[in-house]
């Protein structure tokens, strides 16, 4: 399927779902994500959900996150359609912008090489690891300045496509996809 006709799919999908489905899918998410080899790390960036849109509640993977005492790196977008990093900390504020994306106003910028783990949002994703988001580039950008090492993994309420057809050469793909139900490994 072309990603155009992926997002009106997902999206139709999504808001389908009540609140209370959300956030039991997100729990099962999370705890999925207990099994993955990736706790060793020290960085771990985390976009925070926009509830209006249904996506993964990403409170529970926090929650882990900070049960293992992990430095969460919070993304703001700014307007050049890259993402600043910023370490959440006691003093964080989170405003939303004006595509209702809670961000971090500012804070302690973290530089993008020092990320370990970088959890994605999408809307679908295929069995070859390729995703497709709000189709803005925010995170192609930042998994193009990340390290080559650094840790890809979608999270979706959804099960993979077959196959997404029209693939962009700066399309990065994942390592795992994680949801309520399994993880893929790419």
């Amino acid at each position: 399927m072309l990603k155009k006709e992926l997002r009106a799919t997902y999206a139709q999908r999504r808001e389908r779902l009540s609140h209370e489905q959300v956030s039991e899918a997100s729990i099962a998410l999370a705890n999925q994500l207990l099994t993955l080899p990736i706790w060793n790390f020290d960085y771990y960036h985390l976009f925070l959900s926009i509830t209006e849109k249904k996506e993964v509640d990403t409170e529970f993977v926090m929650s882990i996150l900070q049960g293992k005492d992990k430095n969460i790196v919070l993304p703001k977008m700014s307007d050049n359609r890259s993402l600043l990093n910023y370490l959440l900390t006691d003093n964080t504020v989170i405003k939303k912008n004006h595509w209702n994306v809670p961000e971090p106003q500012d804070g302690i910028e973290v530089p993008t090489l020092k990320i370990d783990v970088v959890f994605l949002p999408l809307l679908a994703f295929d069995l070859e690891g390729n995703r497709v988001g709000y189709g803005k580039g925010y995170y192609d950008i930042l998994l193009q300045q990340c390290r080559p090492d650094v840790v890809k993994i979608g999270l979706s309420l959804f099960e993979a496509e077959e196959k997404i057809t029209d693939i962009n050469p700066e399309d990065v793909p994942l390592d795992f996809c994680v949801t309520p139900q399994r993880i893929y490994s790419f």
